[in-house]
């Protein structure tokens, strides 16, 4: 009698680990999601801004279609990507474009003085750290659930069936530029 009281204790601990482990990964997962939701939302956002944005520029810089049209694709390319990696590449192509354009607006002081130009640079501005703050949640949460399904017993269990997700990271070339930030003067 006591040894099936035992063995029904350990069975029914035994369950509630897994249980609570189970849904713990669900919410882990649930997090990740919002997280990539909240960085999704805001690359849109941003990328909303852009068309203003470019207007705004090409009156008075008619002749810097280069630089307009790199962004224009950039951006398209952007809107297209539909994993974590894609999006991270695209971002960091779409910012390397944005920043030609930062520089074409140096060399046009009215345009740095147009009211409608100094506030899409504050929503942009707003929006860039909006998107640092969603990247950083998303890949605390992905540090967090890919930890917890590699640890000892879970990976046992397959983690479950939950996959490893992907960091949303700067390429190479950017992380070299975050020690030498460009200045922009408005």
């Amino acid at each position: 009698m006591i040894i099936g009281i035992v063995i029904l204790v350990v069975v029914l601990l035994v369950v509630i680990y897994i249980w609570s482990t189970y849904n713990s990964l669900v919410k882990l997962d649930e997090r990740v999601n919002e997280a990539w939701s909240d960085i999704t939302v805001q690359l849109k956002r941003r990328a909303d801004l852009i068309p203003n944005l470019l207007e705004t520029v090409k009156g008075y810089a008619k002749h810097e279609t280069e630089a307009i049209k790199a962004v224009s694709e950039a951006r398209a390319k952007m809107m297209g990507a539909r994993t974590v990696k894609a999006t991270a590449e695209a971002d960091n192509s779409f910012m390397g474009a944005l920043s030609r354009i930062m520089a074409v607006t140096e060399s046009y002081p009215e345009l740095k003085a147009d009211k409608n130009f100094q506030q899409l640079m504050t929503e942009l501005s707003d929006t860039e750290d909006k998107i640092v703050a969603a990247r950083r949640f998303y890949n605390a949460g992905a540090k967090e659930i890919n930890t917890k399904i590699k640890l000892f017993p879970i990976n046992l269990f397959n983690g479950f069936g939950f996959k490893k997700r992907d960091y949303y990271e700067v390429d190479e070339a950017e992380k070299k530029r975050i020690d030498k930030a460009p200045e922009v003067k408005f």
